[in-house]
């Protein structure tokens, strides 16, 4: 079979039609995050088609170029979130990888990486930097609550003794944000930009986002996004001034609980490194590990990563985020992460 790989010229609905057809799709496949990276960020979306001589499409990828001056030049698939990578048959996999190789060479890429969810038949080396953890939900949510140990169960219940209720729809985007912001500048990383999850709402009206409120206070939040069975918490934060009232775990149950009553069986508490304190959250809930693949050619054969806290060249920059202002951490963290993939 002889395939030609190029830019995709289709329409929305033939990306997706095909994609939700595949092994391995998840909703960062889906053709309208496209228009989310190109109009926040500004980054250069090479979009690739896989088609058989006959027109038919044999695969897909979504790769994404990251350039900064700091950071260096990455293709990435996909940046900022979990999961990308081509899809398709066997044959438009290669292929669709080996034209990503090829330009990564050519434009002299720091490093192409591919974020699967599963392994792929490619050559290049794989990385299990990094994990996500899931959990089986049951149908319903009394079954769910029942199945954890009994300090996870307090924990879950305190919040509502202590007041407080978790509200979801497109009106938390703000709240959920002014959360998040504080949340990323305690941890010393630059947040994304508002603007990154109101496109991300107005793409896609079927965006989970959730906070939870004490009176008129919000104290923690979360979005997410479900493809079919499966509904993965891309991003949650909480203020830890109200730690000692758990409003995280009131947040993680109130998705859950939603999650099991819309028919999901599959909870995707999201990507962390090994061993990590979010890891260690993330196994409490009776949650199991799977790996991710993560495929990377580095320049000239070497070793390359995306850029992280954990490297020794940039673990200064989280001990002075933390001292800066909120204010002035919001207002120039998007600048700073639009070149962190």
């Amino acid at each position: 079979m002889t395939l030609t790989v190029g830019p995709f010229a289709g329409a929305a609905a033939e990306w997706d039609g095909f994609m939700a057809g595949q092994e391995g799709w998840t909703h960062f496949h889906r053709y309208g995050w496209r228009e989310i990276y190109e109009s926040v960020f500004h980054h250069e979306c090479l979009y690739l088609a896989a088609r058989e001589a006959d027109g038919t499409l044999a695969g897909i990828l979504p790769l994404v170029r990251v350039r900064s001056l700091v950071f260096g030049h990455y293709l990435v698939s996909l940046p900022f979130v979990n999961y990308g990578g081509p899809l398709g048959s066997e044959a438009a996999i290669v292929a669709l990888t080996e034209w990503a190789a090829a330009r990564a060479r050519e434009d002299g890429v720091k490093l192409l990486e591919l974020r699967s969810r599963r392994a792929l038949p490619v050559a290049l080396p794989v990385s299990h930097r990094k994990i996500t953890v899931v959990l089986d939900l049951p149908a319903e949510p009394e079954k769910l609550l029942k199945s954890f140990e009994a300090k996870v169960r307090s924990q879950v219940r305190r919040p509502g003794k202590e007041g407080i209720t978790v509200r979801f729809g497109p009106d938390q985007v703000g709240p959920f944000f002014q959360v998040f912001a504080r949340h990323m500048r305690d941890l010393g990383t630059p947040t994304q930009p508002r603007e990154l999850f109101d496109r991300i709402v107005a793409v896609f009206p079927d965006t989970w986002v959730g906070c939870a409120w004490l009176g008129g206070q919000p104290l923690a939040g979360g979005m997410g996004f479900r493809w079919g069975r499966e509904f993965e918490m891309t991003w949650a934060s909480s203020l830890y001034a109200y730690n000692k009232l758990s409003p995280n775990m009131g947040l993680y149950w109130a998705f859950m609980e939603r999650a099991c009553r819309e028919g999901v069986t599959l909870f995707n508490f999201g990507r962390c490194s090994p061993g990590a304190g979010t890891h260690r959250f993330k196994s409490q809930w009776g949650s199991r590990d799977e790996p991710l693949w993560w495929y990377q050619q580095a320049r000239d054969g070497g070793e390359a990563a995306t850029p992280s806290p954990d490297s020794g060249a940039f673990a200064w920059g989280p001990r002075v985020w933390r001292k800066l202002p909120l204010g002035l951490a919001t207002a120039i963290g998007p600048r700073v992460v639009r070149g962190i993939p």
